[in-house]
């Protein structure tokens, strides 16, 4: 009875981490489909010298949704290894790098555009802390993904090395 209560209580914490990731991505995605464009005209209203950039970072912000939902799912996947407890397998460190991997393509793709507006002289201040907020938030995720993988690995090393010795 106490191992069933224990069982549930685990994968509620999982399933409301899944919750969470779910609602990110639905976030994220409607975000993508309906505000963005229309942030984009209103930009290109705004800034009409400007608005030949208007699709080529609209393409450039579209190119790093790819890798964000990816990962969003290589979470899910390690979220689901975790309830059926194996979270200390490769797959796990699979996931991981995935997820670094992922955060790494995103801060370059975000690293190129931003490089792009200032070099078009298109750098509006607003604009370019949001790319940096975003890429140094980035970058803790994929140093922490890099972390938890590095420890994984160690974790898993050990865990078979006990499984030999006994």
């Amino acid at each position: 009875m106490k191992q069933d209560l224990l069982g549930i209580a685990e994968q509620g914490k999982t399933l409301l981490l899944k919750i969470a990731v779910f609602i990110i991505g639905i976030t994220i995605l409607i975000l993508s489909i309906y505000w963005l464009p229309w942030q984009a005209n209103v930009l290109a209203e705004m800034y009409p010298e400007y608005i030949y950039l208007k699709y080529p970072l609209l393409v450039g912000i579209y190119l790093t949704t790819i890798p964000f939902f990816f990962a969003l799912y290589q979470s899910l996947k390690l979220l689901t290894f975790i309830d059926k407890n194996t979270a200390f397998s490769r797959s796990s460190v699979k996931s991981l790098n995935d997820i670094k991997c992922s955060g790494i393509t995103i801060i370059i793709l975000y690293g190129i555009g931003i490089i792009t507006l200032i070099t078009q002289d298109a750098g509006n201040p607003g604009i370019l802390l949001i790319g940096l907020v975003i890429m140094f938030v980035t970058v803790m995720i994929s140093l922490f993904a890099a972390i938890l993988q590095n420890l994984l690995k160690n974790a898993i090393a050990i865990k078979s090395e006990n499984d030999l010795t006994v």
